[in-house]
């Protein structure tokens, strides 16, 4: 599947609206990555309130960068999901405990309440849910600093 021709817009009220090659108007869209982990660049939809697509993104970058810049902004507005960068320290290795880390939005700390929070995405991602249900990404354990990794096998 290709990527679907439109123009892309805001209204007065913040919403995206999306006009097709063919003149048909919508309202509120919303982009979905398909892959947000694995491929966050391709597979993109374009959906309705109700679910429905109304067009495809194969590519992120073969968008005009008007364009672009508006899906980038709403996919940021939607997901937060901060990269973890290195684990400076936890309080225990028993469970629950805090974990103080840096991520690609700054300095944060969060509670791990239970080995089941961590859960592998592909071969070499992990998703760490916090005790408010806030998901950080570790993109690639195996090259996360030799500290870190040390951190993250006693609880792997």
């Amino acid at each position: 599947m290709s990527t679907t021709k439109f123009e892309l817009s805001r209204n007065t009220f913040g919403k995206l609206i999306l006009t097709t090659a063919e003149g048909e108007i919508f309202e509120g869209v919303t982009p979905v990555r398909a892959f947000p982990i694995q491929s966050p660049m391709i597979s993109i939809s374009m959906v309705l309130g109700d679910g429905r697509e109304v067009a495809w993104i194969d590519q992120l970058n073969d968008l005009p960068e008007s364009t672009r810049e508006l899906v980038v902004d709403e996919l940021e507005g939607r997901e937060f999901m901060p990269e973890i960068s290195h684990i400076k320290n936890v309080s225990s290795f028993a469970l629950p405990c805090t974990w103080f880390v840096s991520t690609d939005r700054g300095e944060t700390e969060f509670v791990l309440k239970g080995d089941e929070d961590i859960r592998r995405i592909g071969q070499s991602s992990l998703l760490i849910s916090d005790n408010h249900g806030i998901h950080f990404l570790i993109r690639d354990m195996f090259s996360i600093d030799k500290h870190s990794r040390k951190i993250l096998d006693r609880f792997l």
